[in-house]
């Protein structure tokens, strides 16, 4: 039976640094050392499939990052102590409607991902001007459920297609840090790693200046 690309289970406890060469140890089920509190776990592992796009995605890219559990973090500020990162290097992925869909479009186009600086706040104006609309709102949370299959405000990575089926723009203040650290698809997963090898995966369809 064929075997789906594993998972890393990370219990509390140390984070889990991913390399490419750790990475070709999970296709061989070898386990990381105890002193990591982890194991490479396969197919049977119960993952979200945001988390596993997000590992694929810079596993098969060759990018080095590191993996945390952590308990519930709702908001920035937990997350970043949850991590132990400053404030700023982490990466607030915002779902917003900035424009209304054209008859011929489908109900997703009005709607991308922003991801800005968590120690900063979004610019509406900056949005409206770069789109020249009048109108930028929030994500309900039903409408951000449908979006992006499910997740839940506080969770949303900071990715566009191919992990969310959205488009992507991202801040300046985001290429502006060394890091970047985000929720990857749970209020509970984390992931940290460069903010320029972020930026060349995700691969935002512009970046530009809309926060304060």
């Amino acid at each position: 039976h064929p075997q789906s690309t594993p998972s890393i289970a990370a219990p509390q406890g140390p984070a889990v640094m991913i390399t490419p060469l750790l990475f070709a140890a999970q296709r061989t089920s070898v386990s990381l050392s105890r002193r990591h509190h982890a194991v490479i776990i396969g197919r049977n592992m119960a993952t979200t499939h945001h988390k596993q796009r997000i590992f694929d995605l810079l596993n098969d890219n060759g990018i080095e990052y590191k993996y945390l559990q952590h308990e519930e973090t709702p908001t920035s500020e937990d997350s970043a102590r949850a991590r132990g990162e400053d404030l700023s290097t982490g990466g607030k992925a915002l779902v917003l409607k900035f424009r209304e869909a054209g008859a011929k479009d489908d109900a997703k186009s009005g709607f991308a991902v922003f991801v800005l600086s968590a120690s900063r706040k979004l610019h509406a104006k900056s949005i409206k001007k770069e789109f020249k609309t009048k109108n930028v709102r929030f994500a309900t949370r039903e409408e951000l459920s449908e979006l992006t299959d499910g997740l839940v405000p506080g969770s949303v990575p900071p990715f566009g297609r191919p992990v969310v089926d959205l488009d992507l723009f991202v801040d300046v203040s985001v290429a502006e840090n060394e890091k970047v650290a985000f929720n990857c698809g749970s209020l509970t997963d984390s992931v940290v790693m460069s903010a320029r090898e972020y930026l060349q995966v995700a691969s935002p369809k512009k970046v530009f200046a809309f926060s304060k």
